[in-house]
Formats: structure tokens, sequence, C-alpha cells
């Protein structure tokens, strides 16, 4: 047997004969098939080459060599297209990743959920507002958020859309470190503006100094400057949910001999979409890239069993990320037999923390928020718990913005519910904001614990 025989039969288009959970109804199926060819006409987002060196990434991340930045916003909207934005993003996933460096004594990898986070699951098909009923808003490539018949009905041609945002988007951020944004020599790039009146300023400014002064000392002594600090590598990710958009991006790759989905480096699929006999793994089973699974309390042993033999059956390293999501009140509870049950099939995943999605609560105003405290609780029971487990824990999944956002509670200035309706500007989760984000990277910095070699 070779090993992709498993794939003789395998074809894009072929999660069409399968169960399909969270997708669209589109009304209007030629418009639909129309855009999905003009999407595979069209040049791809990523190429092979670098998803297989995210790849390569990863595997090292599952022997501990590195740890694994993912973060960005819950959902993208098409406006988020914007030089600002995009920049402010960068920078705070730059500024994380600098802590987590200083911190952990290795190098980071970062991956944004940017740059097609367009499309999200939800719990009913219809929402209910003064007894209209009317399609949920699924996300950017889907519908509009406002509340009408012709703003939820599902319009393929914000397919289009969606791709067109994305490629702008994946363009700015190359450019921006192709042209030095990410120096470690230049850090002062990275500065957003309130950073100024942060309590966490001058942590930050001595871990920058203390970094900015070993660079110097090396290049002094060795006399040439040090090549990886001049230019980071930087990858995307999203939640691979709408099958259309994703098909549409499938190449089969000669030169490599495999299919990829170059519409992003690495997509994952949600707890929500990830039955075994589904759509959304029958497409993913067959494509290169490496490949997230959310895991949440519902999800038990022989079903993350046979995840992991279905997507990686031939244990290819860098090939399954598996980002646990259960909530500080339940991850001792449900992420141990998950640990062990993993580690009996002997496949290399790499474990990320999701400390987020199960934090998730509504405020007294009726605002969706998360606090801080809940999502540091559920990072620390994290490490432990891998570590007892004789596991590792080697990354982190955020939901975030480079934006000064009032839309989780607590952290470094002690945001309250009151503070909430500020800048609350989410129009689906609540994100960490810029101090939020870089006090959780310090705190993950001091939280690290060497493990044992396995």
């Amino acid at each position: 047997m070779t090993r992709h025989s498993h794939l003789a039969e395998w074809h894009p288009a072929n999660w069409q004969g399968k169960p399909a959970q969270q997708q669209p109804n589109y009304p209007d199926k030629v418009t639909l098939d129309a855009v999905v060819s003009e999407l595979a006409r069209l040049p791809p987002l990523v190429v092979s080459g670098e998803i297989e060196m995210l790849k390569e990434e990863i595997a090292a991340a599952q022997r501990g060599e590195r740890f694994v930045l993912q973060g960005g916003d819950c959902a993208e909207t098409l406006e988020d297209c914007a030089s600002d934005t995009i920049a402010k993003k960068l920078k705070i996933l730059l500024q994380m990743s600098l802590v987590l460096v200083h911190g952990l004594k290795k190098p980071v990898v970062r991956i944004g959920r940017m740059a097609g986070q367009y499309a999200k699951p939800r719990s009913a098909d219809t929402e209910i507002r003064g007894g209209v009923s009317l399609p949920s808003y699924r996300g950017a490539i889907v519908n509009r958020p406002g509340f009408s018949a012709e703003e939820r009905g599902p319009d393929p041609q914000l397919l289009l859309r969606g791709y067109e945002r994305a490629a702008l988007t994946l363009n700015f951020v190359r450019a921006l470190i192709d042209g030095g944004f990410a120096d470690l020599h230049h850090t002062r790039y990275w500065d957003l503006d309130f950073v100024q009146h942060s309590p966490l300023k001058e942590a930050y400014e001595r871990i920058v100094q203390s970094i900015s002064d070993s660079l110097s000392f090396l290049e002094a002594m060795t006399r040439s400057p040090i090549h990886e600090t001049s230019r980071a590598r930087f990858y995307a990710s999203h939640e691979g949910l709408h099958l259309h958009y994703e098909q549409a991006q499938t190449r089969y790759i000669a030169r490599q001999g495999r299919w990829y989905n170059l519409s992003t480096h690495m997509p994952w699929i949600g707890m929500r979409t990830a039955a075994l006999d589904g759509a959304h793994v029958e497409l993913f089973r067959g494509i290169a890239n490496p490949l997230g699974i959310k895991v949440g309390p519902a999800m038990n042993a022989e079903w993350i069993q046979g995840l992991i033999a279905t997507l990686n059956p031939h244990n290819e390293p860098g090939r399954i990320v598996l980002i646990h999501r259960m909530g500080a009140k339940d991850i001792d509870k449900y992420l141990p037999p998950l640990i062990q049950a993993v580690s009996a099939t002997g496949s290399p995943v790499l474990w990320l923390c999701d400390p987020m999605h199960g934090n998730t609560e509504t405020a007294s105003s009726g605002l969706k928020t998360r606090r801080f405290d809940n999502i540091l609780a559920e990072l620390e029971a994290a490490f432990r718990l891998h570590h007892e487990a004789g596991s590792r824990l080697g990354g982190v999944h955020i939901e975030l913005t480079g934006d000064n956002v009032t839309e989780c509670t607590g952290g470094a200035r002690g945001l309250t519910d009151a503070d909430l309706a500020r800048a609350y500007r989410s129009q689906v989760d609540p994100r960490l904001n810029y101090e939020q984000s870089l006090e959780l990277a310090m705190r993950i910095a001091g939280l690290h614990i060497p493990l044992r070699g396995r």
C-alpha cells in the first residue's frame, strides 16, 4: 500500500455526498455554481511550499522545539480589510510572540485567525425578532448582519468578496513583513497608540530592551546580523466551515503529488462539524495541510481516536493540531481522558489550549463576555494537566484584537461589566483587547513548565 493509496478515489467534491452541517441554504444554485467555478479559476491565496513549511514547524512544536501562538478575530468582516486594522492585529501578535520567546526560550510559530475567518457556525438556522423569523447571520461570506429578508438571504457573490478581502489582507501582511516590519531590531514599529497608558508598559519595555541588548551582543561577537531576527514567518488559518469556499481552492499540486487547500495554511474543523461520517471530515481527510480539530467536553475517546485515524492514517508529523476548549470549570474532568486516549494511538499531535470558547457568559447588560480570570485559570489547568499526564501543551489559540475594545472583563486595567458598553464592537464573540492579550502572553511565559523528554 502506498502512502496515499487511501485517497485513490478521493476528490474535493466528494463531500457533497455526505451529511453537511452548518451550511447555508442557497436558493439560487446556478449562481452558486458559477461563483464556485470562478473561485476555482482564480489564483490561490497561499502556496503548497508555505503549507509544508508550517507543517515542519508544527512537527517541531510536537517535539517541544517550538511554541505555537494562534490568534485573531472571532469573525472577520469585510470592513476589517483596512490597513490600520490589519497592522494592529499583526502588531499584537508580534508583541505577544516576543514576550513568549523571551519567557519560554524557544521559537514561536505565529498563526493568525485571519484572511478567511468569515464564516461562523450558529446554534440555530433561524433568528426570531419581534415575531419575525429570518435566517441566522452566518458570517461575511454568507449573508449580512442587518435584520431584513434581503440582508439575511445567502448571497453567493459574498464568497468572491471574501476571497478578494482575504487576498488583500495576506498581501498587506506579506508586504509589511518583507519590508522589515517584523524585524526585531525595530520593535518600535509595533507600538500601539494606547500602550503608553498601559499598566504593562514598563514590563514590556524591559523585555524589549533585554532582547535588544542580547541581539547587539551576539551580532557584535559574530560581526554579522542574525538572519532569523530580521524576518518573521507568519501563517494564516480559519475554520474550514463553508465547504463550497474550501472546495473551490482545493487543488492537486503535481510536483508535491498531493491535494492542498490553498485558501489558507491551516484550516480547522469545529466540534459541530467533526462527525466522522460528515462532509467536513470527508473534504479535509484528502488535503495535505496541517489540520486543526476543536475538542470540547462532548468529545469522547472513541470519537477523537476515530478522527485521528481518519485524518492522519499514516501518523504524519505536523499534520494534526488538537485545540481543546473545555472551560475553566470542566477542564479537570474532561481533558485527562482525552489526553490518555490520544496518547494510546501513538500518533503525533500538537495540543493547543483555547481558553476562550468554554468561558463565554452573559453579563447583566445582556452582552456576551469572558472573564480574564477564567481564561487564565483554564490555561493554568491545561499546563498542569498535560504535565501530569506526561503530555505537552504546545501552544495557545486566542480570540483577540489589536484595538482598544472592552469585550472581556478583568485584566491589568480591571474592566468590569459596566465597562463593556464603552467599546464593545464584536458582532459575534468577545475578544481580548491589546492589554489583556499582552498580559496573557506574560502570564503564559511565566507558567511554562519544563517537561520530561518523552
